[in-house]
């Protein structure tokens, strides 16, 4: 329960609201650790001779579709039943650890998860290889940046692509024609305008009242995929050179940023550090925020959470700021499948595997759950792309894509990375002190808890 533990602590000291919001995170893990590590009866099911599986996910409408034709297909023979790991209850840290928890107890209770891409080389040991199932011909149609995420050791694949993500910029376009020549700043936006013109916007709007900028920044990978981005557009190869050195310029340099957002520049309300993208994105549209920084499935996989839609229907797509005299640089992020080696079901998880990830679940993943495609087809298909030319222009940022560092370690590193982040976001420790100290955490193969 020591996760439990710390989602309390987390919270406690928040707004009443928060913390009914905690209260209600801690009953609902509570639930599913129940449902993964307590052994049920397996003769419940009156089908005996129906092959259940579990599948891990967040669980949106164009997942239940996806899972309800597969269900009827094989009616009979195989049954897939979600356990739903909603993004609107479990930020991407307490999805890990509930996964996390159920691998390392050998449960077979879960067959097959969508991970985040960071989290495979992590997971590696306690899944299923899957280079006898998918031939090289089968591999190619992955977009590049998707599938290589899928490999340990650079050469066994463990994972396959699910849907693919990169960082993006959300604009109300309603607002922003109030205040500015919007066909102006609109070409600026598309092409990614510098963060000295981006502040420059704020002040030409100074008496606009609401929220400029909203970020997240929870202790949680969010954050970190902010922080990254901005350290990767000084310097490529800072992470692979420098080898997680974080006082060095270019990571000092993007943390001073990101602090003076809040603290300084005052574009983001401190209320961003209680944020992960979901109650961000709340509160962006509560708020009548102008920017957001979030993910291209947002305006369809969040419909649910916020449904005044005279303001999400304003909502448009930009590319993310970058520092005078670099390239942009976009977090390259998107989830992958995995299968526990501890199914007994093999045969029957591979078959659902193999559907879930084809052209038309991929086709009805994006069309009615926004998820990006991570099959080629999408974005070299003409008629597809006239269609929705949303993909044309993922294609053109895309170029911009940066990956975070693929290690079997990365996840301890990236939670003393955000916990620092944020600590110097609140004000309670300098820059300096705080990329010292995570720093020196890194490493020494240390952890926050």
């Amino acid at each position: 329960m020591s996760r439990l533990n710390n989602i309390f602590l987390k919270y406690k000291n928040t707004s009443a609201f928060y913390f009914v919001i905690a209260t209600l995170v801690i009953i609902t893990v509570i639930i599913i650790e129940l449902y993964f590590f307590i052994p049920l009866n397996k003769n419940i099911n009156k089908e005996q001779n129906v092959n259940e599986i579990y599948f891990a996910a967040n669980i949106s409408h164009a997942h239940k579709k996806i899972i309800n034709r597969f269900n009827k297909i094989n009616s009979g023979k195989i049954k897939v039943i979600p356990i739903d790991l909603s993004f609107k209850t479990f930020s991407t840290n307490d999805r890990k650890e509930l996964l996390t928890r159920s691998l390392r107890s050998k449960s077979d209770r879960m067959d097959i998860m969508e991970v985040d891409v960071i989290w495979v080389k992590r997971f590696a040991k306690w899944c299923l290889p899957l280079g006898e199932y998918f031939s090289k011909t089968e591999r190619e149609k992955f977009l590049h940046d998707a599938i290589v995420s899928c490999f340990y050791n650079d050469s066994s694949l463990v994972a396959v692509p699910y849907y693919f993500d990169i960082g993006i910029l959300y604009y109300r376009s309603d607002l922003l024609k109030k205040f500015l020549n919007y066909k102006k700043i609109e070409s600026k936006l598309k092409n990614s305008i510098t963060w000295k013109e981006f502040i420059n916007v704020s002040k030409k709007i100074k008496n606009y009242k609401n929220p400029f900028y909203i970020f997240s920044a929870e202790d949680y990978e969010g954050l970190v995929c902010s922080y990254i981005e901005l350290v990767l557009s000084q310097n490529r190869k800072f992470f692979s050179k420098h080898n997680f050195d974080l006082t060095l310029p270019e990571s000092e340099k993007a943390l001073t940023t990101l602090v003076n957002f809040v603290r300084i520049e005052k574009i983001s309300p401190p209320e961003v550090i209680n944020f992960n993208e979901n109650n961000g994105y709340e509160y962006f549209l509560k708020k009548d925020g102008i920017f957001f920084r979030g993910w291209p499935n947002f305006s369809k996989d969040n419909k649910n959470l916020y449904q005044d839609y005279s303001k999400t229907k304003y909502l448009l797509k930009a590319a993310l700021p970058h520092f005078e005299g670099t390239k942009p640089a976009y977090t390259i992020g998107g989830w992958n499948l995995m299968v526990s080696k501890y199914t007994s079901k093999r045969k029957q998880v591979i078959k659902f595997l193999k559907f879930i990830i084809s052209e038309q679940s991929q086709k009805i993943h994006y069309e009615e759950g926004g998820y990006l495609p991570a099959l080629k087809k999408f974005y070299e298909d003409t008629l597809y792309l006239k269609k929705f030319p949303e993909l044309n222009y993922i294609n053109e940022i895309q170029k911009y894509g940066v990956h975070r560092p693929q290690l079997e370690d990365y996840t301890r590193i990236s939670d003393i990375i955000s916990y620092y982040i944020r600590k110097a976001i609140k004000g309670e420790i300098t820059t300096k002190a705080a990329l010292n100290e995570a720093t020196n955490l890194i490493k020494t193969n240390r952890t926050i808890f």
